[in-house]
Order: C-alpha cells, then structure tokens, then sequence
C-alpha cells in the first residue's frame, strides 16, 4: 500500500459501478454525475446502456462487461459483444470467465475465450479477466491469473458481485497479486462497503476497486471513526 493513502487515492483506483439490471439512462447521467464529483477513474455500466456523455473536459474513463454475469457464453459472442462495445465508446473490458471450463480443467479454452476478447480489443483498450474468485480453489485462482496473463489481459478482477459464492476477500486478492507480480492490475470487486474494506484490498495489492456505494467507502477512508456500510443491493 502507499504510505499516505487518501480519499482521493483511493477515488483515482475506483471503478464507479452500476450493474443493476433495471438502471435506466437517467440513472448512469446519475452516476457519470457523480464520479465526476467524486474524481474517481472511471464508471463501469452495462453494454447496453452505452454510449454515453462524459462531460467536455473530464478524464473519466468508461468500462463496460462481457459475458456477464456468467460467463457461459461462446467466445465468439464476447467478442461481439465487445467489439460492440469498442465501438460505443468503452475504454475497458470487464469480461467473464469461462468458469466451466475453468472447474474442468480446460485451460486451453479458458485461453481462448480471453483472447478472443483481446483481439476484439486491442490496446489502449483495457482487458480485465473477472475470475469469480470465491468460486475458485487456491489452485484454480493462480491457474486462472496465468491463463489470463497468457491471453493477454491487462488486469485479473475478483468477481462479479452477483455470484452466490460471494464476492473479493483479502486473501484472493493477496494471491491474484503474487500470481501476477506487477505484470498485470489486480482489481478487487463485490461486497466492499466500508473504507476498511477498500484499504484492505489495497493492502493485500489491489490496483483497482470496483465500488457501486463508493461515496461512503470514500468518506469511511477519510473519517474512520463515522464509517458506515455502504451499498445499494446490487452486489458490487
């Protein structure tokens, strides 16, 4: 972790999310509002509510998913799906892995899936690989992050948020870390409601946190002692 962590460097590793299913456009304008205030990096919606209007002037970055929540979709499907998505303005992919085949052992599909999403977006387009690591051993999470380091990903992620499993923990993000060393992002996501929370995920070597309640995380890391749960049910 830095050695001066603050609101506002925790708010430049936030994906601002909204991932419900019944978010409307006026909802997002809602949160593409709000992250700006809040100067986090970037908002992450469903690929069906893009494009969107970033304010003139704002660096805020756009992420989107892919074969979400399940990842049981055909690799071609992500990558239409991200292509799509590319095209509508996204500067990063939050894709889903293929967990079937992560249970079977079938790495070389694994592989493929992720690459097919790679080459759909190339860089500067962002690729970050949720592996649903509650739903994982030990094993399966290492081998997982070196699938995904293999294809081409740029950060491996925790989880969707919307797994029966559950969503980051400390120890996953401490060993999605060490898999990847500084090579890849390690971004932690699903049920952070609390700023010791976050600082938790940053300490065991998150580089990015996927937050829907980011305000009060943001002001549990600044005021501790009047921390509260956040959250708004989706989640994330």
């Amino acid at each position: 972790m830095p050695e001066k962590v603050t609101a506002a460097s925790v708010a430049s590793m936030v994906d601002h999310t909204l991932l419900k299913p019944e978010s409307t456009p006026a909802d997002v304008a809602a949160l593409i509002d709000e992250a700006v205030s809040l100067g986090v990096f970037s908002i992450c919606v469903s690929p069906s509510l893009l494009p969107v209007k970033i304010p003139e002037g704002s660096e805020l970055k756009v992420a989107t998913v892919v074969g979400f929540p399940s990842g049981a979709h055909h690799p071609e499907v992500k990558a239409a799906e991200t292509a799509r998505a590319v095209t509508d303005g996204a500067h990063e992919i939050d894709m889903v892995i293929n967990l079937g085949a992560v249970k079977s052992g079938d790495w070389e599909l694994v592989e493929r899936d992720i690459r097919a999403v790679r080459d759909a977006a190339p860089a500067p387009v962002v690729l970050k690989v949720i592996i649903e690591s509650a739903a994982l051993t030990d094993e399966e999470i290492v081998a997982a992050c070196e699938a995904s380091e293999r294809a081409g990903a740029d950060f491996v992620k925790t989880s969707t948020g919307f797994h029966s499993t559950g969503g980051a923990s400390v120890h996953a993000v401490r060993l999605m870390a060490h898999t990847v060393g500084q090579r890849l992002g390690v971004k932690a996501s699903g049920g952070i409601r609390t700023g010791d929370a976050a600082l938790a995920m940053i300490s065991a070597g998150a580089t990015r946190l996927g937050l829907s309640g980011t305000a009060a995380v943001l002001d549990g890391v600044e005021n501790p002692d009047t921390a509260v749960e956040s959250g708004d049910g989706s989640g994330y």
